[in-house]
């Protein structure tokens, strides 16, 4: 018997609420699947060093794979761009670049270690949610080495983690990348999710 339990945030005026989320076991368990959904363009904010070139190979081809469901732009924030030798600087400074790419009309989703733990199912229904929002942009913020600065934990609506487990921002970009592909399935009842 599966216990009964409630994950819930609140943005935008908007109170998003998940319930029993151990019941999803395919994309019928996403309350959009199949419904027609208000396709928010997507920006993911990267901070780090360059990427690899079969990183960047595969991140292309998500956007590629995702042009048929919404727009997204992919953007690289250089990691430590000051060249502070303290780490409090470096986050510090990398907050501020990601603060300024951010507009107040964005739905911001920051990646971290301490966030919800989502299930696909979870981030389809997060992707749904927000596009039911007054929200003209969904950002996903991927911090760098030392993680986010408070600025952008201050603006964030949610946070969330892809793992458990501590990802190199190159590797929490594919899973990201792919996640929001496999939502986009989720929520258009395609074969992709099983």
């Amino acid at each position: 018997m599966t216990m009964a339990t409630a994950v819930g945030i609140s943005a935008c005026g908007v109170s998003l609420q998940w319930t029993n989320p151990n019941s999803y076991s395919s994309g019928k368990g996403c309350k959009y699947a199949g419904q027609s959904v208000r396709a928010l363009p997507i920006r993911i904010l990267t901070v780090g060093k360059k990427r690899l070139p079969g990183v960047q190979l595969l991140v292309d081809e998500y956007i590629a794979k995702l042009k048929s469901y919404c727009h997204v732009d992919d953007v690289q924030i250089r990691s430590n761009p000051k060249n502070a030798r303290n780490a409090m600087a470096q986050v510090d400074d990398e907050d501020i670049a990601v603060i300024n790419l951010i507009t107040s009309n964005d739905w911001v989703v920051i990646l971290d270690e301490r966030g919800l733990d989502l299930s696909s199912e979870h981030l389809a229904e997060l992707l749904g949610d927000a596009g039911n929002t007054a929200a003209s942009r969904l950002s996903f913020c991927i911090g760098g080495p030392y993680g986010h600065g408070q600025r952008v934990r201050k603006r964030a609506n949610v946070s969330i983690k892809l793992s458990s487990m501590v990802l190199n921002h190159q590797i929490a970009l594919v899973v990201l990348m792919e996640q929001i592909y496999r939502s986009w399935t989720i929520l258009k009842g395609q074969k992709y999710h099983h």
